[in-house]
């Protein structure tokens, strides 16, 4: 008998602020295996950061710390321009919150992922790159993170000495290189369900998938990501699950 796939699905969390919610992160826990929770910088606050750690504790799902640039009114997609010092005391600051609100409910930050434009920087960004190593190292050389497949971030924080996890996405476009379509350019977020949960589960195979011109581009990962954000977020993780299922796809975190 062949070995039984297995994959990660991930989904970003806690992008509320104050009184506004922009996703059912509740009901979308339901479907995943590791939640990216916003730290503070590009969405979320204390009680909003409080409130999914303690839903994502509840349901056993494996917390990361979601980084981004500061910048609330860009919600981390404006591309920033800062140091490696402000890297590196921006994602400790960043982890520290969250992890305070996991000691609170009894559990712990399992992996740090990039939001946003630090997400698409650091894949490309060797000096940005190289921050990220050093505050993770500095924080927690055992924590993982989540970044790009096929990205060259894979190697020089591989080199640096931190743990990677490759990521593919099922609800982007990718271009013909492998990398994620702008967000400005037509098309670049996915919402059919059918169109989703089929390019999950060719990442999940390593099929190759359509880049946005058509041609085929394998994406090697080992976890999956839904934006909680995209339209019907929760249509599409759900049928995204149901289709792994069907095909016997083992779904359970990285951790």
């Amino acid at each position: 008998m062949g070995t039984r796939m297995q994959i990660d699905l991930n989904c970003d969390m806690g992008e509320g602020f104050g009184p506004y919610r922009v996703a059912e992160d509740e009901e979308l826990l339901g479907h995943i295996t590791s939640a990216n929770i916003a730290c503070g910088f590009h969405a979320g606050d204390p009680r909003t950061m409080d409130t999914t750690v303690a839903l994502a504790a509840a349901r056993g799902v494996t917390i990361g710390a979601h980084v981004s640039y500061p910048d609330l009114v860009g919600f981390g997609r404006r591309h920033l321009q800062v140091s490696p010092h402000e890297l590196i005391t921006d994602v400790t600051f960043q982890i520290g919150a969250l992890q305070a609100f996991c000691q609170r409910h009894g559990t712990k930050i399992g992996y740090i992922k990039a939001h946003g434009a630090l997400y698409n920087d650091l894949a490309v960004d060797a000096t940005l790159s190289k921050a990220m190593a050093t505050a993770v190292l500095e924080y927690d050389p055992s924590l993982p993170v989540l970044t790009l497949a096929g990205s060259p971030s894979l190697d020089i924080l591989g080199e640096a000495g931190v743990t990677t996890v490759s990521e593919g996405f099922a609800d982007r476009a990718y271009t013909s290189g492998g990398r994620l379509v702008s967000r400005a350019i037509p098309g670049a977020v996915l919402t059919d369900p059918k169109v989703v949960a089929a390019r999950g589960l060719a990442l999940a195979s390593h099929q190759p998938v359509n880049a946005i011109d058509g041609a085929p581009v394998t994406v090697d990962c080992e976890s999956i990501c839904i934006h909680s954000d995209s339209p019907g977020a929760l249509t599409l993780a759900a049928a995204l699950r149901a289709t792994l299922e069907d095909a016997r796809v083992l779904i359970a975190s990285f951790r």
